[in-house]
């Protein structure tokens, strides 16, 4: 996309942005996801010099990434891109670059691709990501390669007043195989942030895709008001593990579209809500061809005052016969003042398909939990191996097991934090 194209389009997305009223989002008729309580005048755009090792970055980005090897590391900490890894054993082809450097020396391939899924019509954040990003990120997998190593970047947010615009561009070619992942991380801090982020990878034909986005921005105000999506070409398959596990307030859009026969996906995802946050998803599994499968599995726990919607929608289309397809959300409410919704939904256009949903919100099981205690466990111990064994068949399915690490810690972590909550909520059934 030459330079002259790219400046058109921002500005043209600046003017959706800045016309655009602040949304307010309503779940379920009972309460509203809204941005009242932010002060955008205080937040402003932070730029950082680069650094030169993993030394230098910050301690919740080397905390991340401790003794890892990547074919690519992208590490963006408030509006700038301040450290990026290539491996020298990548395949011919693999690129693994900032989003602005893919414009300056790819343009034909990043046109192809950049914002043909995300764009100005997905919102107001959308627009101003679509406006004012920079940095950003890009992967590119050629025709026919496997690349062992993962591919990473991270959007870190270490100081209040931040808003960050962190954007993604990942395709893996024909016939290609990769693994792709997204960090966003903070440490804890007093003050707002806000993140309005937007990701958009690729699966074309024949390849496999597989992709883990991450979320732990602490325990400060953060604010992430983000769209992303995986689009599947024919015979692709992709598998896309979303892990929500801190943020102020969140409200995301995730869309996993099968497009073209034969395509095939897995979407399973976890999160876990603590004192006053407040999470809002809304996932689409689309099927906009015939001849496609999925499955959607989501799993959440909600502690303290927190509140969790998740609302899953299986959508296919009049031209998507043959079509094959479920969606499963299960949540655990662990504390009398949690809220959540589990919202399970389905849009069928066309006969001759197979779509089925479920949904479930319940409390640990005390049958359960006398039995454990009558085997000499604690009912604190008893608690915590029933909500860790609730998450376990979807964090297994990660195949990662550096994540699987970071996830099983982050969880532990959150259920001692809650212990007398939890213990006084299970207690009084």
């Amino acid at each position: 996309m030459p330079a002259s194209h790219l400046e058109a389009d921002r500005k043209s997305a600046l003017e959706v942005y800045e016309s655009a009223e602040l949304p307010e989002w309503r779940r379920s008729g009972f309460w509203t996801t809204s941005l009242k309580a932010v002060d955008f005048d205080a937040l402003q755009t932070r730029h950082y010099e680069s650094v030169t090792s993993r030394e230098e970055l910050p301690q919740v980005v080397q905390d991340a990434i401790k003794g890892e090897e990547y074919a690519g590391l992208i590490v963006q900490r408030g509006a700038s891109v301040i450290y990026t890894e290539t491996a020298a054993d990548n395949p011919e082809g693999v690129i693994a670059t900032t989003l602005e450097d893919a414009f300056a020396n790819h343009e034909a391939l990043v046109r192809k691709f950049y914002g043909t899924k995300v764009g100005p019509a997905d919102g107001k954040f959308a627009a101003g990501n679509a406006a004012l990003w920079t940095g950003g990120a890009f992967f590119y997998v050629p025709k026919n390669t496997q690349v062992d190593k993962p591919f990473q970047v991270i959007n870190v947010i270490d100081e209040p007043g931040t808003i960050q615009y962190g954007r993604l561009l990942a395709i893996v070619d024909v016939s290609g195989n990769a693994r792709i992942r997204e960090y966003n991380l903070a440490p804890d801090f007093d003050g707002q942030a806000l993140h309005a982020g937007v990701s958009e990878i690729f699966a074309q034909d024949n390849a496999w895709a597989k992709v883990k986005t991450f979320q732990d921005w602490g325990a400060g105000q953060v604010f992430d008001i983000s769209t992303k999506r995986v689009n599947i070409a024919r015979d692709a398959h992709a598998r896309w593990f979303p892990i929500h596990l801190g943020g102020h307030l969140t409200k995301q859009t995730l869309d996993i579209i099968t497009a073209e026969p034969g395509a095939d996906m897995r979407h399973n995802g976890v999160y876990f809500t603590q004192g006053d946050e407040h999470l809002d998803l809304f996932t689409t599994d689309r099927h906009e061809s015939r001849d496609t499968t999925g499955d959607t599995v989501w799993k959440g726990a909600s502690t303290g005052s927190s509140r969790a919607s998740y609302e899953g929608l299986i959508e296919i289309i009049e031209k998507a016969t043959n079509s094959h397809t479920y969606l499963q959300t299960h949540s655990l409410m662990l504390s009398k003042d949690a809220k959540v919704d589990a919202i399970p939904s389905l849009i069928v256009k066309v006969d001759d398909v197979s779509a089925s949903h479920g949904g479930t919100v319940g409390e640990v099981d005390e049958n359960l939990v006398f039995y454990m205690r009558t085997r000499g466990i604690s009912r604190e111990d008893a608690i915590r191996i029933l909500v860790e064994g609730f998450f376990e068949p979807v964090v297994t399915l990660f195949e990662d097991e550096h994540l699987e690490a970071l996830v099983r810690e982050r969880i532990a972590g959150k259920l001692a934090e809650a212990r007398e909550d939890i213990i006084a909520y299970a207690a009084s059934k």
